[in-house]
């Protein structure tokens, strides 16, 4: 089986680079395509690019991901996660292979007081929320063997990210404060490939069935917020020798940033279990994994 990847710099598409086979995919061969040989932002292109690869499995990890600046850029946030993943899985839908959609969270507008599962109503609080969801409705149109994967949280040993910045934070300050009403599944990178991988294997070992199109929510176990996911990663990195720093607890009208984030934006992701078999370990493990990583690189 040959999986392309849509995404070569980003953090799930890096993970998915160095990703072990899955069980399942013992012979698999993978390969993560980015700009300028394949951009979301040219449209007319994609189709001459993956005829070149002749995937079996198209999986979708490039996004316009700055959630603030979108607020400023929403046409070009749409152009790259509404336009140009729906061209994507048009033409996913023309060769008849299934197309793997990343989407977010922060397609709910975080009023919930429950996890949200896949048929709750959405209603983006912002800019970068309405680019995804726009992406989501266009790709399920387009491509009859599409399936939409919510995660949320997304942090790495690699690129830009909540539990870099914190670490490099905690060396420069003796004190922080980090936001503590707005509540998530952390979902760590090497996880979500693992995921995808594993609904890759699961097709491959059945066949296409009519119960994998859709929306499912693949994100980290358990739940936490900003503020307690900061004092796990200076509680993992005070085991290696650094000494954590005081974490205070504020509010989010306390931190204004230039686009509104949901309260909570927890996901349930038991469909996912019961279609794929795919369960993502618990947050705090990855974030164990991750700030070893991390520090040990330093």
């Amino acid at each position: 089986m040959k999986i392309l990847v849509a995404g070569k710099s980003g953090q799930v598409a890096t993970a998915l680079d160095r990703a072990a086979p899955p069980p399942g995919l013992p012979d698999y061969r993978l390969v993560c395509m980015g700009r300028p040989h394949l951009d979301l932002g040219r449209p007319d292109t994609l189709a001459a690019a993956i005829a070149a690869e002749a995937p079996d499995i198209l999986i979708n990890a490039a996004a316009y991901t700055n959630v603030d600046k979108a607020e400023a850029e929403e046409d070009q946030a749409r152009r790259i996660n509404a336009d140009g993943a729906a061209a994507l899985a048009r033409v996913a839908a023309d060769r008849d292979i299934p197309f793997l959609h990343l989407s977010t969270d922060y397609v709910f507008d975080g009023t919930k007081a429950d996890p949200y599962v896949e048929d709750d109503p959405v209603g983006p609080a912002g800019a970068y929320g309405r680019s995804k969801l726009d992406g989501e409705r266009a790709v399920l149109a387009a491509c009859p063997k599409a399936i939409v994967l919510r995660t949320a949280w997304v942090y790495s040993p690699w690129g830009h990210n909540f539990v870099r910045t914190m670490l490099r934070l905690g060396r420069e300050r003796d004190a922080l404060r980090v936001v503590g009403d707005q509540w998530g599944n952390p979902s760590y990178a090497p996880d979500i490939a693992a995921g995808l991988l594993g609904i890759c294997a699961r097709i491959a070992a059945t066949g296409w069935q009519a119960d994998y199109a859709g929306i499912f929510h693949l994100a980290g176990e358990g739940e936490t917020s900003w503020h307690g996911l900061a004092c796990e990663i200076f509680s993992v990195a005070a085991g290696h020798g650094h000494p954590p720093p005081e974490v205070a607890a504020i509010t989010t009208e306390e931190y204004p940033t230039p686009a509104a984030r949901p309260a909570n934006s927890r996901l349930d992701t038991g469909k996912a279990a019961r279609v794929f078999g795919v369960r993502l370990p618990h947050w705090r493990d990855g974030v164990a994994d991750c700030v070893d990583r991390v520090l040990q690189a330093a």
